[in-house]
């Protein structure tokens, strides 16, 4: 989405939420206005960090919807009626089972817009479905209007009084859209790693907690206002997650809250026994009990805030790890994913010493480079060893077979020295460090040497396909044409024998040079260099056996061997889906990310693919897994019997 559109309908919402808040303010329908405040606002950054991002849309359709029904209902509600609040009040009312439906849809197809599978399309067009006729009838009949507190419905329509019985069971839609979220979040938590299960993780734990308030409410109060005015939490734990993967720095800002609330919670606490407690036992002057409430606090409070702090650090850091559960932390991040190696090495750290900030460095003494830091990202830039002293800072270098191969840079909490355990626990957590780095630089030359001759083996077959173009294919197309002239002049010259044997020759000579031209197209097709991966792409679809649906609209070319490596799996996965699938319908997706080229083929198939290695089924996927992983990228593959088949891959395009 363009800054102008993302500008526009801001200023729309705003007007439309402002105006609304300022016709004033109806409980029952402040929370239309939070959820669409708050769904737009996360919708609408998404889009402006990530314009094609298919979450960010649906996020603001969602926004959109309930702006919308709060700006109608704000209308139609306002004490002195205006011009047409029947009709704008209608439209506050109406679409409430779509916005509910595409909310279902949001969570559903949670972090990236993307469903699960194609089978949950199923699912998700009879929800649409129910909606938009739950919709119809709305408008139709005033079935919703008892509880929006609106009068005057615009239509009057015979049917009403059936409309309205009916709708209490017509309602109990609403739950089973609920059932088929919560189904679709289990399952996919289940099928997540890395990343988008942090993701998954945070929206988890604002739904949670808003249900939590909706429980709460309707127990204590009756009322399920509570839990309505807790929606916002979820777009806006939403929008984090999706922009941001770690996710770390929200632990001080979670650690700070609970010591400020338990503070005011233990001087409003101490001031009310003192004063109301005290003074209804013990005769006194009220100016003398405030003078001892503040004594007291005021004694009590630095004491209290240490223990506050300490069981804050518990809540969001957890317990400090013990020097073995430390080296066994930090063992196990070998096994870990390439890219959060160092990442681990610096939260075991700080979670060993209780420091409030780690920095691993990798380089010599010369130039030191930031490679991870905790809790927050990386945010320092090149030093010295020498320069990365300072106040309150310790530094440990980190040696390994003698030599230097980075650092490690901590902070401590004021006031709080590097205990002599800390100080040893600190030495071997570097000395294990050491080993990470050098593994780190190993991994990095291996797949800078897979990539050289992943490039190497493209511009091979590259040559290969210009030679067999520009060399033999020529060469026999030119002895075609002279074979069909002899057979045109043994013809004119009465021996049809000769003709004929000439012809047929020539009909063989016509079908190689088709086959090798097929032969050159897959070494390397010049469609690729030439024009670039989208019209490779198109052409290779035109081709396909399987009808194709082909989303590739990149704004720039990728490197070379990053268009090829993506033309190859497309290329596979359209032929095992032709060929072993038996799939009818193909969808190719291309994008560009800052994270490198997003790839996703899916399919209607039989689904049961698998990696495999060797001759035996599966040995095309594992040569294209291997070629991924040779750029630094990884094939996902999400092959459910009976469910089609999903291939999905990022290659880095740095």
């Amino acid at each position: 989405m363009s800054k102008a559109a993302v500008a526009v309908l801001a200023l729309l919402v705003t007007g439309l939420l402002g105006y609304g808040w300022s016709l004033g303010f109806h409980l029952d329908n402040a929370h239309n206005g939070l959820i669409g405040a708050s769904f737009t606002a996360v919708g609408l950054y998404v889009l402006r960090m990530r314009p094609r991002h298919r979450e960010g849309r649906l996020f603001l359709a969602v926004g959109l919807l309930h702006v919308v029904m709060f700006f109608g209902r704000q209308y139609g509600l306002h004490d002195d009626p205006l011009p047409g609040a029947a009709w704008v009040g209608w439209i506050g009312v109406w679409p409430l089972p779509l916005a509910i439906a595409v909310s279902g849809w949001a969570l559903m197809a949670f972090p990236d817009g993307r469903l699960l599978s194609p089978r949950w399309r199923v699912p998700l067009g009879v929800m649409m479905a129910v909606a938009t006729a739950m919709s119809v009838v709305s408008a139709l009949w005033p079935v919703e209007y008892e509880r929006t507190g609106l009068a005057g419905h615009p239509l009057d329509l015979p049917g009403a009084d059936a409309a309205t019985a009916a709708w209490p069971y017509v309602r109990f839609a609403y739950l089973l859209f609920q059932v088929l979220w919560t189904v679709a979040l289990v399952v996919r938590v289940r099928r997540a790693r890395g990343d988008e299960r942090r993701q998954l993780y945070w929206l988890g734990y604002a739904v949670v907690l808003d249900l939590a308030l909706l429980v709460a409410g309707l127990a204590l109060l009756g009322s399920p206002v509570p839990g309505l005015l807790g929606v916002p939490l979820v777009p806006l734990a939403a929008g984090v997650a999706i922009l941001k993967y770690r996710l770390y720095d929200i632990d001080p800002l979670l650690g700070k809250t609970i010591v400020i609330g338990a503070m005011l919670a233990v001087v409003t606490g101490g001031y009310v026994a003192v004063v109301v407690g005290v003074g209804a036992l013990v005769p006194a002057p009220d100016g003398l009990l405030s003078v001892v409430a503040t004594a007291l606090v005021a004694v009590a409070f630095e004491p209290l805030r240490r223990r506050a702090q300490r069981l804050a650090d518990r809540i969001v850091y957890g317990h400090r790890v013990t020097p073995y559960e430390a080296l066994s932390t930090l063992s196990t991040q070998l096994s870990a994913a390439p890219d959060e190696l160092l990442d681990g090495v610096a939260a075991t750290v700080g979670g060993a010493v209780g420091a409030r900030e780690v920095v691993v460095w990798v380089g010599d003494e010369a130039r030191l480079v930031p490679a991870a830091a905790w809790p927050a990202p990386v945010g320092s830039e090149p030093s010295s060893l020498d320069g990365l002293g300072g106040p309150g800072v310790h530094v440990r270098p980190v040696r390994h077979d003698g030599l230097l191969r980075g650092a490690i840079t901590l902070r401590k909490p004021p006031g709080e020295p590097l205990l002599a355990g800390e100080e040893q626990l600190l030495g071997d957590l570097a000395a294990q460090t050491g080993m990470v780095i050098v593994h780190e630089a190993q991994r990095a030359e291996l797949q800078s040497t897979a990539r050289r001759i992943v490039t190497a083996q493209d511009e091979a077959r590259q040559r290969i396909e210009r030679d067999l173009h520009d060399g033999a294919q020529q060469r026999l197309v030119t002895l075609g044409l002279e074979l069909g002239v002899l057979a045109a002049h043994a013809k004119a010259s009465g021996d049809g024998e000769l003709a004929g044997g000439v012809q047929a020759a020539r009909t063989q000579l016509l079908e190689a040079t088709s086959e090798l031209r097929e032969l050159a197209r897959g070494l390397h097709p010049s469609v690729l260099t030439q024009a670039g991966l989208p019209d490779a792409l198109r052409t290779l679809a035109d081709r396909s056996a399987v009808p194709v649906r082909l989303d590739a609209d990149l704004a720039a070319r990728p490197p070379a061997e990053v268009e090829a490596t993506a033309y190859f799996l497309v290329s596979e996965a359209l032929t095992n889906a032709a060929r072993h699938a038996g799939a009818t319908l193909v969808t190719v997706t291309l994008a560009r990310d800052e994270q490198g080229l997003r790839v996703e083929v899916a399919d209607d198939g039989a689904g049961g693919a698998r990696l495999g290695d060797g001759d035996g089924d599966g040995s095309g996927l594992q040569g294209l897994a291997d070629r991924l992983a040779a750029l630094g990228a990884r094939l996902d593959v999400d092959s459910p019997p009976g469910g089609g088949t999903r291939l999905r891959t990022v290659i880095p395009c740095a």
